[in-house]
């Protein structure tokens, strides 16, 4: 049977593929609704751009910390017993914004989301691996593109929450006839007042959302998931940690697919989180500049289902190649044209960036062995640490205000171009290799 007649999801695997599906919607909500807050900390705690994109270094930083052990957890129990931990890990970091908002402390912000995170690594960890195993290897990568699809509905659905119900009722953001924030000309008591009412409006959706998460957490609970075959338990465990270190070392596609991954969450995070930085340059409110923030989500989300078609009938290392290029090409817009046309070219990268995470992540794990699975995805996910470690940087660039004679804000962007650039040659290189 050719690949394309090839079923993506049977029957059998139907409804434990729509549960664990659900959860990529999870963790976008997590993510972008947090990506705004970085202006949103920015502005009511007076911070520099490099200091308030610590939220990113805390937030993907949980990622880096906690995936490996989720992933020797999940080797010796099980993809099942992984997601609930995950859940539960998930629900007590959005709980922790309570305190967070009552001590006003910006520290205690960035530890409830990293402990948030603790759950998102136990999640991805466990879900991405989970949803190649449903079904045949060869419509593996298409089968996470479709999964994957449902994290931009989950990001879009955090990015109306931050556009209509948080950042419009931030009483921070109030500007002059100018369009100047006046916060920081205000007294220290009339800063304390409205510090009280905007953390208490920050933290409400996140405790809404834990409410949400133990909700799922019952239901699968109460669901048999499948027993795959990454599922077996392993007798040997340190003779196979090791021996599954150097499978995975030794795997060239595999180890180049770490580091390019680990790039393109970096360019991601720096796209999504700095729209708003990119927008208030122009003089837009933080509101409206998170309003092209959804229409980039949007677009990144009919990207991944167009994708996803696409590999019926291309090869997914192809269109990961041309994808790159596309990436590249609007970043450099965004770089070299100031005024609204490089604020919509840098919307337009969302495009290009849809099929990048899943395919990555799918052709990097191809020709791993399935005992080498569980550790595979773990650095894959650990390579979400891209997020944590870029941010901060270009937010130092964006401190300077200006560079080479450019806005910096324009400039900082470089450091999203190299990343797609090292994307397509990743796309090329893999596609090059096949052909061998």
């Amino acid at each position: 049977m050719s690949e394309k007649k090839k079923t993506l999801v049977s029957k059998k695997y139907l409804l434990p593929f729509i549960l664990i599906t659900s959860l990529f919607a999870l963790w976008g909500f997590a993510n972008d609704i947090t990506n705004p807050m970085v202006a949103a900390f920015q502005t009511l705690m007076e911070l520099s751009a490099a200091k308030a994109s610590l939220i990113q270094f805390a937030f993907y930083g949980g990622y880096a910390t906690m995936a490996i052990p989720a992933a020797l957890f999940i080797r010796k129990y099980s993809y099942k017993s992984g997601i609930l931990l995950g859940l539960a890990l998930y629900a007590v970091g959005t709980f922790l914004f309570i305190p967070a908002a009552e001590y006003q402390n910006f520290s205690f912000f960035c530890l409830s989301l990293y402990i948030l995170t603790f759950g998102l690594a136990f999640l991805e960890t466990t879900a991405n691996p989970f949803i190649l195993s449903l079904g045949d290897k060869a419509t593996s990568t298409r089968r996470l593109n479709m999964a994957q699809a449902f994290n931009p509905v989950g990001s879009l659905s955090g990015m109306a929450v931050a556009s209509f119900l948080v950042l419009p009722n931030l009483i921070s953001d109030k500007r002059d006839a100018a369009g100047e924030i006046i916060f920081g000309t205000l007294s220290e008591a009339e800063k304390a007042d409205i510090r009280l009412h905007d953390l208490a409006v920050i933290r409400d959706p996140y405790v809404a959302l834990g409410l949400v998460v133990i909700c799922i957490f019952v239901v699968i609970a109460l669901t048999k998931m499948p027993m795959v075959r990454e599922d077996e338990k392993v007798t040997d465990d340190a003779h196979s940690v090791k021996q599954t270190l150097s499978n995975l070392w030794h795997n060239v596609t595999y180890r180049e697919g770490v580091f390019t991954q680990m790039c393109y969450v970096g360019a991601q995070i720096m796209v999504w989180t700095f729209i708003i930085q990119y927008a208030d340059r122009l003089g837009m409110d933080k509101a409206t500049a998170q309003k092209y923030n959804i229409v980039a989500m949007s677009l990144n989300l009919a990207g991944r289902f167009i994708g996803t078609y696409i590999m019926k009938f291309v090869n997914s290392r192809q269109l990961l190649t041309c994808f790159g290029v596309g990436a590249s090409v609007c970043t450099l817009g965004t770089i070299l044209i100031d005024g609204m046309w490089g604020l919509y070219l840098l919307v337009l990268i969302s495009l290009f960036m849809s099929i990048m995470f899943p395919s990555i992540y799918g052709v990097a794990l191809e020709n791993v062995d399935t005992q080498d699975t569980k550790l595979g995805a773990a650095f894959l996910v650990m390579a979400i640490v891209g997020g944590a470690l870029m941010p901060p940087l270009q937010g130092l660039l964006i401190d300077q205000g200006t560079l080479l004679g450019m806005p910096a804000v324009n400039v900082s962007f470089a450091l999203p171009l190299i990343c797609f650039i090292i994307v397509t040659i990743y796309g090329y290189r893999t596609l090059k290799q096949r052909a061998v």
